[in-house]
């Protein structure tokens, strides 16, 4: 904006955003294609690791003799060897997270996504190239700080772009995505299992190749997210990007009252909380008091706590040793087409959540969600140690439990897996958003790792290993019943807020009456920005950000 232009913000809550466009959808659904990577990865592995050629390749086994029971029983990976090549991709994955925080900050959202995938080619490479378990698992670790990058950002970077009144929808989007991957990773598997060489594997592997050209490329034509820009103080950068995500001429009233929403809230955040340096920087995520709902604490705590949750509800388990699982139930058979099936209910349950999280809202659907997998799992986990018994071989009775645990599915993908990411992205106050959802994706990545390190010894049947089996449903069931508390009492609702309204929320309201809240004030009007004007076509340089120049003139406008 040459010449100094002098913005103004406004008093009218419902003016702070542009009315949404096609434009807007379409680049948030781009973005969204990020979920492929993790949905994908969690497909290939839970059936990679039942290909009997991947496990002659890994062990050294030979095919065993159908009629040998015992031959049969003994052929698979060590539990060990299991929970290692599952869980190292999201040990790499959490550093990535917490690392691209940062690294988000610095160079942008956009380029930091790119290089998630740049990083993430080197890993796949070391992947599909592997004959053993050593450089199958330094691929997978290369791999996860990739996805760390990539999982971590897309959150961030939808959410930021993202108009409030679809926000939710569209941040679920990256869930569906996340299904997608899922469901395409079982496909490839599934077409590929009885392949005697090492295309078996190595095909799923390869494929992943494809998703990260597509969104690194992608990326290139997308903008830039605009509340970057008013972090690093490059307000006319801001405001042409803004622009652009928007739809709208730069001249438009809709982008200069929605910009200096942005600039008041960054303006009043750092007057609260000061970043002084970059120890600084994560110490403010952590400032403030617990039984404060708006502090930066209880923010964070909230970020890192829903995605903990939504590990521990056991959905990934399904996902990552379904076939494993289904195997062990004995009257199974044909494992590998029961968890595409699963993955089909998965992906078709998903869209749904599109609507619901915008019609009943974030907190709403947590908790109802939360309360039918408690019902689910506990029918999973009765009927498995009853009637589903291996040692009866009743198929009807095990045809029930995948039923229930169909429905289970069903739960997950319409609440808790998209909800806890639109969450993640929506509470952070921009201070500290790259950083809190890079802690918070981290802490998804974490609790991952733990249940891929775990799961194997509690379904294993090995000597020292607990031989759950579907009794395991009962350890998920219970661990709902933590999430559906957590929910209860300590989610908001954020549903219908801009960002900088959700700040505000936060500030006058507990989780319990959030859903009664009502916006009745902007920042700019706050911070006086209505009545003087700000000139984002000039600024001083102060290091490496820009400062703005207020100016007393008012915009005519």
């Amino acid at each position: 904006m040459p010449g100094g232009v002098v913005l103004t913000g406004t008093t009218d809550t419902s003016r702070i955003e542009a009315p949404v466009t096609v434009k807007a959808y379409l680049m948030c659904a781009f973005a969204a294609f990020g979920g492929i990577f993790f949905g994908y990865d969690t497909g290939w592995m839970g059936g990679v690791l039942g290909m009997k050629y991947f496990i002659r390749q890994y062990t050294g086994l030979p095919y065993p003799d159908p009629n040998d029971a015992l031959a049969v029983t003994n052929f698979h990976l060590t539990a060990r060897d299991q929970s290692l090549t599952t869980s190292i991709l999201s040990a790499g994955t959490f550093f990535g997270a917490i690392a691209a925080g940062d690294i988000a900050d610095f160079i942008g959202r956009r380029a930091t996504i790119i290089m998630g995938c740049v990083i993430f080619s080197i890993g796949c490479i070391l992947e599909t190239a592997s004959t053993g378990l050593a450089v199958m698992v330094v691929g997978r670790l290369i791999a996860g700080l990739g996805v760390g990058f990539i999982s971590a950002i897309i959150i961030l970077y939808m959410s930021e772009i993202a108009p409030k009144k679809v926000r939710g929808a569209l941040v679920a989007g990256y869930q569906f995505c996340i299904t997608i991957g899922i469901l395409l990773a079982n496909c490839v598997v599934y077409a590929t299992q009885n392949r005697d060489d090492t295309g078996s594997y190595r095909i799923p592997i390869a494929v992943q190749f494809l998703w990260a050209i597509i969104l690194g490329t992608g990326l290139f034509l997308l903008p830039e997210s605009p509340r970057y820009y008013v972090k690093k103080g490059k307000l006319e950068a801001a405001a042409k990007s803004l622009a652009s995500v928007r739809g709208q001429p730069m001249e438009s009233q809709y982008i200069q009252d929605e910009l200096a929403e942005i600039i008041a809230n960054h303006d009043y955040e750092m007057q609260v909380v000061p970043q002084t340096s970059y120890i600084g920087g994560w110490t403010a995520c952590f400032k403030g008091s617990l039984s404060n709902g708006s502090s930066n604490i209880r923010r964070t705590l909230l970020g890192i706590f829903m995605q903990m949750m939504q590990q521990l509800t056991g959905i990934n388990f399904i996902f990552y040793f379904g076939t494993v699982f289904f195997q062990s139930l004995g009257s199974i058979k044909n494992p590998f087409l029961i968890s595409l099936i699963t993955t089909l209910v998965n992906v078709c349950s998903t869209p749904l959540s599109f609507w619901m999280v915008e019609r009943f809202g974030r907190r709403f659907i947590l908790i109802y969600g939360a309360a039918g997998m408690i019902i689910a799992q506990f029918i999973v986990g009765i009927i498995g140690v009853t009637a589903g018994a291996p040692s009866k071989n009743n198929t009807s009775a095990v045809s029930a439990m995948i039923a229930f645990i169909c429905i289970n599915i069903f739960f997950f993908a319409t609440t808790w897996g998209p909800a806890a990411w639109v969450i993640v992205g929506e509470v952070f106050p921009l201070t500290i958003r790259s950083r809190g959802v890079g802690l918070s994706t981290a802490s998804n990545w974490f609790w991952n790792c733990i249940i891929g390190v775990i799961t194997p010894y509690l379904v294993g049947t090995g000597k020292g290993q607990a031989n759950l089996g579907a009794k395991i449903f009962f350890m998920w069931g219970v661990l709902c019943c933590v999430s559906f508390s957590f929910a209860y009492f300590f989610v908001p609702e954020t549903k219908g807020l801009s960002l900088e309204q959700v700040d505000k929320m936060l500030e006058e309201s507990t989780p319990r009456t959030s859903s009664k809240w009502v916006p009745h004030s902007t920042f700019a009007s706050e911070m006086g920005l209505t009545e003087k004007g700000f000139s984002i076509g000039h600024a001083e340089h102060i290091g490496s950000a820009e400062q703005v120049v207020i100016t007393n003139e008012k915009s005519q406008a």
